[in-house]
Order: structure tokens, then sequence, then C-alpha cells
């Protein structure tokens, strides 16, 4: 992949992962993301809130699933695709987000992210780490740690 618009003096960079979800434009920071896969074979775990998919086994590691579209207050998606997950590790355990669909990775300025805007849907904005404004669209960029906050009640059951 390379990067036309990279400047000489242009401050730091970050890179992120885009990924759709509900479409809405959503980025990971690339620091977070372990791997993009095809959940396959996920086992509901009883008891759980409905935010978890369930586990799987990814070569050889539990992977707890997180339903990002629940997790969003989104409603299931009706087009019947099968979704990718975005594997994150936070303190050693490592889990699963699932979205409707991974896009490219996009480097952008660090200075460039803005503030949460005031009319930012609440669901994402308590999620958000802060926006990014691109071309015609924002992408809101996903704070791990504030995504994956629930797991501790969600994994008590």
């Amino acid at each position: 992949m390379s990067n036309k618009k990279t400047q000489i003096g242009e401050g730091a960079m970050v890179e992120y992962v885009t990924a759709m979800i509900g479409g809405q434009l959503f980025g990971l920071p690339i620091s977070r993301v372990q791997d993009v896969f095809m959940p396959e074979r996920v086992t509901r775990v009883p008891l759980s809130s409905r935010e978890i998919a369930g586990v799987l086994n990814l070569r050889g590691r539990i992977v707890t699933v997180v339903d990002m579209r629940a997790r969003l207050g989104l409603p299931k998606p009706e087009d019947g695709k099968a979704p990718m997950a975005v594997g994150v590790d936070l303190r050693g355990e490592s889990y699963g987000l699932l979205i409707d669909q991974i896009g490219e990775v996009l480097r952008l300025a660090e200075a460039g992210m803005g503030e949460n805007p005031v009319n930012l849907d609440p669901r994402m904005a308590k999620l958000a780490g802060g926006v990014h404004r691109l071309d015609g669209q924002l992408m809101v960029v996903l704070d791990v740690d504030r995504v994956l906050e629930l797991a501790p009640e969600m994994m008590a059951a």
C-alpha cells in the first residue's frame, strides 16, 4: 500500500485499520490490531450479555467474540453477509470484534483527529477516542479499551 500523501515534516502519523459497522466508518489504531479473520464456529456463552457473540478457537487461542453492532446498539444486519472480525488483545486476553466489513489501512496525521462532535450518537461517542473528518465522511476512532470495558462483568456469568 503506497501512501502518496506522506510529506516530510507532517508531524506524528497514526495508521488505522478501517471497518464498516452499520454503515458508519470506524478506525482502529493499527497498533492494537492483532489480525483480521472470518469468525467460524462461534460457541454461545450461556448467560453472557447480548454483546458477547460467543467464543471461538483461533489457532489454539480462545477468543471472546464481541458483537460490535450490539455494543453500539445497532440492529442485526439484514444483508445476510458473513461478518468479519478484528482481533485485539487487552491485558493478555484475546478478543474478536465482529464488524460488517473490513476496509483499508489509512495513515492520518495525529493532529488531524478532532474531539467527538456534539451530535455524534451517544452510543458511538462513549466508545470513541475522537474522529477524523475524511472526504465527505466521518471516521470514528474506536478506543479499544473502552470497547472492551464491559468485559469483566460479561465474563462473570
